[in-house]
């Protein structure tokens, strides 16, 4: 299944998507794509739903406005240099262990949303990830193998950045990482039967149409499979959270010279088999 948020900001409602441009309405049967959803079994108690919906035809997508796939999640979680050639990029070093930072859930906006340029910010910077939609509560995981089980889906997602405000003010990251608008997400969680090989997706992001990034999730060092578990060790995941996994190379910090967002610019970015995604970047406040 294809599972999208349409509407207003704060009044999206729960759909599926059934081909390229047409949705089933899950309103009546589901509240939100939320921590409640996942967690009582909600993908399994709509898939025949939305199968029986389908087959009358659906609804015209159009030109209504598509929300971040899932509700505010608990918190999001992010992979540092996830991809090797991204660290060499940055000067950094290949992380011998997933480097963890959080993100404030409030960043999480729709895919097609503006992305605000945050008060004294200079170094605005964009990252085209992959992002784990966690489906069940999660801790300290066996194996590997039984995080399969602990995952919802996959979504798009720009993990935006400001990267003065993260490496040159001190302290973690997340100051460089929390700005509103930050986390376009969508424009669909993707449930874990619609891709083949997670670990085999093409990505891809443009500057005002100039490619910037191209790469595969076939690169990252710690696969989403592992990271789940990883991450199980230290926290409690919830139904709903999100973890963004990296990015490949081609971010404005690693070139050279290096480029920077501007009030203006329009970012384009997708991943195969999770859609495209387009901001336009506006000035601060």
């Amino acid at each position: 299944m294809k599972l999208l948020r349409i509407g207003a900001p704060g009044a999206e409602k729960p759909v599926a998507l059934i081909g390229d441009d047409r949705y089933v309405d899950l309103s009546d049967v589901v509240t939100d794509f939320d921590e409640v959803f996942f967690g009582s079994g909600g993908l399994d108690r709509i898939a025949p739903i939305v199968a029986e919906r389908a087959a009358a035809g659906g609804q015209p997508l159009g030109g209504q406005r598509i929300g971040a796939p899932i509700a505010r999640p608990h918190q999001i979680i992010c992979v540092g240099l996830n991809y090797s050639d991204h660290a060499a990029e940055t000067g950094q070093a290949v992380p011998a262990e997933p480097i963890l930072f959080t993100k404030s859930p409030n960043t999480l906006v729709g895919p097609n949303d503006d992305v605000r340029i945050p008060r004294g910010s200079t170094k605005p910077d964009w990252e085209v990830e992959l992002g784990i939609v966690i489906g069940k509560r999660t801790s300290y995981l066996d194996s590997v193998e039984q995080a399969r089980d602990h995952i919802a889906g996959w979504v798009l997602v720009n993990d935006v950045s400001e990267r003065a405000f993260q490496m040159e003010r001190g302290g973690q990251w997340l100051k460089g990482k929390s700005s509103e608008t930050f986390n376009p997400a969508g424009p669909w969680l993707a449930t874990q039967d619609e891709v083949e090989d997670v670990v085999d997706l093409g990505m891809w992001l443009d500057i005002n149409d100039v490619r910037r990034q191209t790469g595969s999730t076939s690169t990252m060092i710690f696969d989403p499979f592992f990271i789940v578990h990883y991450i199980s060790q230290f926290m409690v995941l919830e139904p709903g959270d999100l973890i963004n996994t990296g990015t490949p190379p081609g971010v404005g910090m690693g070139l050279s010279p290096q480029v920077w967002l501007q009030a203006g610019d329009v970012m384009t970015l997708g991943i195969d088999g999770l859609g495209a995604q387009r901001q336009n970047v506006i000035a601060p406040r």
